[in-house]
């Protein structure tokens, strides 16, 4: 058992798989760094003497942006500034991270949280799994510099910034329900819409039909026409691609 000493009344104790971590990350990470990568504000205002990781949050959030932003820049030259602003905030976002920071790297059991936030659950919180992702990334570019950060980036998330360049993030979901309602041969794509509600707060509510089906592939409702038919024709292609994924 690895223990790395907070202050002269507090010994933490290192996660013992971290070979495993630094394996998925793709480096390697110094004891005290790590600590600190794994340190909730919580935790350091019990423990005087103990560093949190917001520091390392706020660089490792800049670095992953780089990253990701370079990859797409270069990857994809036919995507325009938008195209590439969404993808890139699909790919780190709360839900992306957290992702990778639970079922990736499982860091659940060794974040250092007070007693408090541990005890509502805070280690199962997104906002905190997707902070240690980029304070782990942070921690990466101090020691290895921007290769070294450039390559754990992309071990842990080339796989989901791949699958957002498919998705409807990567241009809008119109178009992506367009082009999917194409591939699997379902035709054109048309809109219905109906407006309630009162004139000063409409309600639009969209219906996406393909071809000459009757029955809509998606609905929803907006406050703007735009918005409304965007959210159906999301619902919608992610109903044609469960279908696509079935008969596969």
């Amino acid at each position: 058992m690895a223990l790395h000493k907070i202050n002269d009344h507090t010994m933490v104790e290192l996660p013992p798989a971290t070979h495993e971590l630094f394996r998925e990350l793709g480096n390697t990470i110094s004891p005290e760094l790590l600590v600190t990568a794994l340190t909730h504000r919580s935790f350091s205002n019990e423990n005087p003497g103990a560093e949190n990781y917001e520091r390392l949050e706020f660089l490792g959030d800049a670095v992953l942006e780089l990253v990701v932003t370079e990859t797409l820049f270069t990857k994809h030259p036919d995507f325009t500034e938008g195209q590439m602003a969404k993808i890139r905030a699909a790919a780190v976002s709360e839900e992306s991270l957290s992702h990778v920071a639970s079922t990736r790297l499982h860091i659940q059991p060794f974040i250092l949280l007070g007693r408090g936030e541990r005890s509502s659950g805070g280690a199962d919180k997104p906002s905190i799994q997707c902070d240690i992702v980029e304070s782990l990334i942070g921690s990466v570019f101090l020691e290895h510099g921007i290769e070294g950060a450039r390559k754990t980036v992309h071990r842990l998330i080339d796989d989901t910034l791949a699958e957002k360049t498919t998705e409807g993030p990567a241009l809008d979901w119109k178009t992506s329900l367009t082009v999917k309602a194409h591939e699997m041969g379902r035709g054109e794509v048309t809109y219905r819409m109906k407006v309630t509600g009162p004139a000063e707060r409409p309600v639009f509510t969209a219906s996406a039909f393909l071809g000459d089906e009757t029955e809509p592939i998606g609905i929803a409702t907006g406050t703007s026409k735009r918005k409304a038919q965007l959210a159906a024709a999301e619902k919608g292609w992610k109903r044609l691609a469960a279908q696509e994924n079935d008969a596969a």
